[in-house]
């Protein structure tokens, strides 16, 4: 039924899809990198839902914005539309899952949007999800783009992808960043884009024998090409998709384009007092443990045992010769 999105894909070129590319590795080894993947980020998204946190208020503008925001949302919007336009001349719609497709969507979101928590939650969510931009110019997969004008529309696209993400914060308010110290955010997304990649992507890719994001076989430009390419890919985005976010951050701290919120945060989905009387259980549970090891030290024998029992009101003094009991 949805062959129209995928019935222009051309398996001859290389790493563009096909049988030949499903086979690259054996069913066996994509279903445990899956499970792989899917364990790990778990892991990422427990570790973040209780952690992440947004503006306790939504701020106000800092600087104002003339018309800097409306041009980069009609230049996005006119990249992303001719894009589209690439994608249904050839059959090609199905493209359009790839991750970067679905960072620009998102920029277009938060351009668009008016301030609330919302925007901030997405604006933080996409800083680290740029990761693919950077390595889309590094590293550019254009040996499928036949069309005139489809491969300059690829890094115009990329580049506006990282030019956004600066004029944002520069403007202040609601495009708030989190602290540089604060992971929560980066592995939110993290565990988002490792269940999205090795789960929906990675079956929809299988399904029409396309090449979605590399998730069947390694693009020509791959320097990890092997059939272990997804094992070092799941490692080295571990590295880049924190770094990338918060070297954006960072770099725009460095270039004075803004400075570090001092606006006071509070927690999502897990509320201040439930989070700190759970550490306050846990501080408590600690001391007492260290009480009692520290009481047994002081009183006990050579042995480490104690002379003194619960139950037991009495003391024993030991005298010249004889007991006392008080």
């Amino acid at each position: 039924m949805f062959e129209w999105a995928y019935v222009g894909v051309d398996h001859s070129l290389p790493g563009n899809g096909g049988q030949e590319c499903v086979d690259f590795i054996p069913l066996w080894q994509r279903v445990a990198e899956s499970g792989l993947a899917c364990v790990f980020a778990a892991c990422c998204l427990k570790y973040a839902y209780k952690r992440v946190t947004l503006p306790a208020e939504i701020p106000q503008i800092e600087r104002s914005d003339l018309c800097g925001k409306r041009i980069l949302l009609v230049s996005m919007c006119l990249t992303f539309g001719i894009e589209l336009g690439f994608k249904f001349a050839t059959r090609q719609f199905i493209w359009i899952f790839n991750p970067c497709h679905v960072t620009s969507m998102i920029q277009i979101y938060i351009l668009a949007a008016p301030p609330s928590r919302l925007t901030t939650a997405m604006f933080r969510l996409h800083l680290h999800m740029l990761t693919g931009a950077p390595i889309a110019i590094l590293f550019p997969v254009i040996n499928t783009r036949l069309l005139p004008f489809e491969t300059e529309v690829y890094f115009i696209q990329h580049i506006l992808m990282m030019i956004i993400p600066y004029y944002l914060m520069k403007i202040g308010g609601v495009y708030k960043a989190e602290n540089l110290k604060d992971m929560s955010w980066a592995l939110l997304s993290l565990g988002w884009l490792y269940f999205f990649h090795f789960v929906p992507l990675n079956y929809l890719a299988v399904l029409s024998q396309v090449n979605l994001n590399n998730m069947l076989c390694p693009a020509v430009s791959d320097p990890f090409y092997g059939r272990g390419y997804r094992i070092f890919a799941m490692i080295h985005q571990v590295l880049l998709i924190p770094i990338i976010g918060k070297f954006i951050v960072w770099t725009s701290y460095k270039f004075k384009l803004v400075k570090p919120s001092d606006v006071p945060e509070k927690r999502i989905f897990v509320s201040d007092s439930r989070f700190n009387s759970s550490d306050k259980r846990n501080m408590c549970k600690d001391n007492g443990l260290h009480n009692d090891k520290k009481i047994s030290k002081n009183f006990g024998g050579k042995n480490g045992s104690s002379h003194y029992s619960s139950g037991d009101a009495s003391q024993s003094l030991q005298g010249n010769g004889h007991t006392k009991k008080l």
